[in-house]
């Protein structure tokens, strides 16, 4: 009546599922033993743990400066991070901005004062507070422009600090500017 069924006897009809099971056999307990068991790899030496360990922090920066490249919001930076960012981001980056161009021309400002033309002394010693008064105006614009648009499209989203925000954001080299930019120059219907 409860006899074991030998290798050499014939295979009944397959049981029938159970409507709602797993559609296998339990596994033996001694079987699911050995799936669980893995060797220990442990490290040898403490020395070996830490290099274990940096590698494993190495790869996970490598992860999170691409995630936050990519603009993952789990990888951003608390200041970067909600919609109303998002936002600032799209509508500095749709946009050519002079500022963004400041750097560059600073840098041949400097090589102008190298120059011992005088038309070039006189160039090197105007133009600076010149660029900077045009920046100014333009975060200005910017930030003004931003803030009206966040606030009709986010009215309950916390706006505090999002013109500085975008206002340094558009000062960036925009090759540099991290999180990447995710809309091209001129699309500003995407924002």
């Amino acid at each position: 009546m409860f006899r074991r069924r030998t290798q050499d006897a014939p295979e009944s009809q397959p049981q029938p599922v159970k409507p709602g099971g797993k559609g296998r056999p339990t596994p033996k307990r001694s079987e699911a033993e050995k799936r669980r068991r893995q060797p220990i790899t442990a490290p040898s030496s403490r020395k070996e743990a830490y290099k274990k360990v940096r590698e494993r922090q190495a790869d996970e920066r490598v992860k999170a400066r691409a995630g936050m490249s990519r603009g993952d919001e789990k990888y951003l930076l608390k200041r970067d991070k909600g919609p109303v960012r998002r936002l600032a981001r799209d509508y500095v980056d749709a946009r050519r901005t002079f500022a963004s161009y400041l750097m560059y021309l600073m840098f041949a400002i400097v090589v102008l004062s190298l120059l011992p033309i005088a038309a070039a002394k006189l160039l090197v010693l105007f133009a600076p507070p010149v660029l900077l008064a045009i920046v100014f105006v333009e975060a200005f614009v910017i930030n003004s422009g931003i803030k009206k648009l966040a606030a009709e499209r986010f009215p309950d989203e916390d706006r505090k600090g999002l013109g500085l925000y975008a206002a340094m954001r558009a000062m960036q080299i925009r090759r540099l500017r991290v999180p990447s930019p995710q809309v091209k120059p001129g699309e500003k219907d995407k924002v």
